[in-house]
């Protein structure tokens, strides 16, 4: 019996998957030069267990990559709809640092999508990043997505021009036409500002604590 409960197990949701989402891939207009942005993320693994790895990163063209990170995540389901995920995250840019995460992620009522997790430094500077999306189906292809960032971060962190308190919020409108499920063209704003002491050091580097992005990218996964 046990070897025929393990084989309906296996045929009926407990099989192996790998899952790639390139979810912004984006050429970001806004004044002064021009950038880029990349925010990828995958996993392998069964409905319960889960390894799962994430990198986002940004940048001007024509200069060094502004901030880039890779975070590599045990995840385990908890819920229905929601996972808890643990493990670590290396900063590829500027004072390179690796960080202990600990977060969820999944989908809320109304179908909001949420990723929130918590970084504590090998510094010992504890941060953290909370993401909400939603799609808004406008048509059968046709979808309109706001979405929202916010960083926080519970001490002043000089070296990496970070206030405590609420370092920055992001908020975004990206329009996307599905061509198929897999593969979806977007355009749309997103507006960052810098606040509190992240918005003095901001200043005091000759950098606008607001900033106006103009995007086009594209969105896929298989």
């Amino acid at each position: 019996m046990r070897p025929s409960r393990e084989a309906l197990y296996q045929e009926h949701g407990g099989m192996q998957l790998f899952w790639f989402q390139g979810d912004r891939l984006e050429y970001r207009a806004r004044a002064g030069e021009d950038g880029y942005l990349w925010d990828v993320q995958g996993y392998y693994g069964g409905d319960i267990n889960k390894f799962w790895f994430k990198s986002e990163g940004e940048g001007a063209f024509g200069e060094a990559i502004e901030q880039a990170e890779i975070q590599a995540l045990y995840s385990r389901a908890i819920a229905p709809f929601f996972d808890l995920q643990a493990g670590v995250r290396q900063d590829l840019t500027g004072p390179k640092r690796t960080h202990a995460v600990i977060g969820v992620q999944g989908l809320m009522p109304y179908m909001f999508e949420i990723d929130a997790a918590a970084f504590l430094s090998g510094k010992g500077d504890l941060t953290a990043r909370i993401e909400a999306e939603y799609d808004q189906r406008l048509s059968q292809r046709l979808i309109l997505q706001p979405r929202a960032e916010v960083n926080l971060s519970a001490q002043e962190i000089p070296e990496l021009d970070i206030g405590s308190g609420i370092d920055n919020i992001e908020l975004g409108l990206r329009l996307r036409y599905e061509i198929v499920p897999e593969f979806a063209p977007y355009v749309g704003i997103e507006q960052e500002w810098k606040l509190g002491g992240s918005r003095d050091f901001a200043r005091l580097a000759g950098e606008d604590p607001s900033v106006t992005n103009y995007v086009i990218g594209v969105r896929f996964w298989f």
